[in-house]
């Protein structure tokens, strides 16, 4: 799920970039936010960092004491990404194994299908290996698939998730 939200971050600008001109220091705070920003990636509760949208307040700046950078408490809103439970999404199917295929949707690189949570298709295996269930329906390497999210899981370590998903209900499976 896509979510909108207004996160507090504070913004050190080393003492070198600031300029007397006040547009130079918007600037610098905004460059060195989105820098801040992309390195994140995600959090627990927020899901995966997408996009700023706005710069909504620049607090009063404080001189660091030894350093002489400045520390500017912000405001911003953000788009966020966040795989919820009974979700339906779609992914690209990446990697197929006996047991179930891996695909990737969005920032998630590691949503798993198990082929019990596909029960209309079978593994044919071979050099390239598929799923294909009795109308020819074929679930193969890079192909789009529709499902819905049973469970997440995020990696702390990794700032990131992983999913677990299902074929069970109407109007999933491969996307033609």
């Amino acid at each position: 799920m896509f979510l909108k939200v207004q996160l507090p971050w504070n913004v050190i600008i080393p003492a070198e970039s600031l300029d007397t001109k006040g547009l130079m220091l918007q600037k610098s705070i905004i460059i060195r936010l989105l820098d801040d920003f992309s390195t994140k990636k995600a959090t627990k509760d927020l899901g995966y960092f997408l996009a700023v949208t706005t710069l909504d307040h620049i607090g009063e700046g404080k001189v660091r004491q030894h350093t002489g950078d400045v520390l500017f408490p912000v405001f911003f809103s953000c788009v966020t990404f966040k795989p919820l439970r009974g979700e339906i999404l779609e992914g690209v199917v990446h990697k197929i194994l006996k047991h179930g295929v891996f695909l990737r949707s969005g920032p998630i690189e590691n949503i798993y299908l198990s082929n019990q949570k596909m029960s209309d298709y079978k593994y044919v295996p071979g050099e390239n290996p598929i799923f294909m269930n009795d109308k020819l329906s074929k679930i193969e390497k890079d192909v789009v698939v529709r499902f819905s999210v049973i469970g997440t899981k995020y990696i702390e370590v990794e700032r990131e998730f992983q999913a677990v998903v299902s074929l069970e209900g109407d109007f999933l499976g491969p996307v033609s």
